[in-house]
């Protein structure tokens, strides 16, 4: 068996979990980059990998791009490593709009991502590169089996409906567009529209044989957190510099079905992620997290004070539904094994680029709606 050579780019949280949940064999971790040198000499050091100074640097040592830097820098990476004939994985988004949305309308930035969207397209077709687009909603195990039932009992969707919602990001650069590329939409609704759009592709190709896309948009965004009478108790962050912190989407499919997705920075008591599917022959609801698995009882917090229990929880004393495996329940071991079977074996992801094209798309066609105060905009094809 062929071993996979990958370098990793950005030294922050998901780079981290991306080297946690790499199968155990059959690849090879070679390197880490990333801007800023303490950074990637820190991470490099703890892991035992080598640090290089550039993506550039890097790429002729791999042959895999795992890009885990922020959204600003996604495309370039992405071309670089086509450039070099290297297969790319990604994290959300695949690209967007980095520039002031003070300046720039809506639908210019439509407009510029369409323009950046078939730049990707063309790089990675033309390169013949496997793009493995990292949304871990779709590797998660209760969608799956979900994509099961849907496949083997030829279901027909009528509608479905996804969240994704917590206390707000812990990031530095979070809240700041361009950097970003919006806000709670495309950091945070990208993960259950991303499934969303998977089920509904698996089950037109179960009926029809041809995958069932996205047709239209309506959406509304608010920046709940920065109004006059919102009284901050300490719970919730509220620095968003020009970035919205709840949006509502509605999506249309092309075959008249719908879907509606939340997402927000307004919600307490860690991540709430869920998908709901409204079937013609059944009704499934596919938990993200938190999991029912385990629940952990803390009376005092210096007990736990270094004990990892669930992602973005903001006390561990109390009942606590702790994560015993998160790797697991959110999809990212499923996920990555995935994306370095497929570069061995020549084969397309379950998460690949077609479905990072459609998400992305599709959100930044809710950004013009939400822009024109909820008006029906079509979700444009590249």
């Amino acid at each position: 068996m062929k071993t996979v050579k990958l370098g990793i780019a950005g030294a922050g949280f998901a780079a981290r979990f991306h080297l946690e949940n790499l199968p155990e064999s059959g690849v090879e971790v070679v390197g880490v980059t990333s801007a800023r040198a303490e950074n990637r000499d820190a991470f490099a050091a703890k892991h035992n990998l080598r640090a290089y100074a550039s993506v550039e640097q890097m790429l002729a040592d791999i042959d895999v791009l795992d890009i885990c830097t922020p959204p600003s820098s996604h495309q370039q990476y992405i071309l670089a490593a086509a450039r070099a004939g290297k297969h790319v994985i990604v994290e959300k988004p695949l690209t967007g709009f980095y520039g002031s949305p003070e300046k720039t309308s809506k639908r210019e930035m439509l407009e510029a991502v369409v323009a950046a969207a078939i730049e990707v397209r063309n790089a990675v077709q033309g390169a013949g590169i496997t793009l493995g687009y990292a949304e871990n909603f779709v590797y998660a195990p209760s969608v799956q089996k979900e994509r099961e039932i849907i496949e083997r009992s030829r279901a027909q969707i009528l509608r479905m409906q996804g969240e994704e919602s917590h206390n707000g990001s812990h990031s530095p650069v979070y809240g700041i567009w361009s950097v970003q590329g919006g806000g709670s939409l495309i950091a945070k609704g990208c993960h259950p529209l991303g499934a969303i759009l998977y089920l509904k592709r698996k089950e037109g190709m179960a009926r029809l044989g041809r995958p069932t896309r996205p047709a239209s948009v309506s959406a509304r965004t608010h920046a709940i957190t920065s109004l006059p009478g919102f009284e901050d108790r300490g719970f919730l962050r509220t620095k968003y510099q020009d970035t919205e912190d709840y949006a509502l989407l509605h999506v249309t499919f092309e075959d008249g079905t719908v879907a509606d997705v939340t997402a927000s920075e307004l919600v307490m008591g860690g991540i709430y992620d869920y998908v709901e599917v409204f079937a013609n022959n059944h009704r499934t609801r596919c938990r993200i997290s938190p999991v029912s698995v385990l629940d952990v009882y803390n009376p005092r917090h210096e007990q736990f004070k270094d004990i990892y229990l669930v992602e973005k929880i903001s006390s561990n004393e109390g009942w606590i539904p702790a994560s015993p495996e998160e790797g697991w329940s959110l999809g990212y071991g499923r996920e990555l094994r995935n994306f370095i079977e497929c570069v061995r074996e020549g084969r397309t992801p379950e998460s690949d680029l077609e479905l990072a094209l459609d998400v992305t798309l599709t959100i930044y066609a809710g950004y013009v709606s939400a822009e024109e105060m909820g008006r029906e905009v079509e979700v444009r094809r590249v």
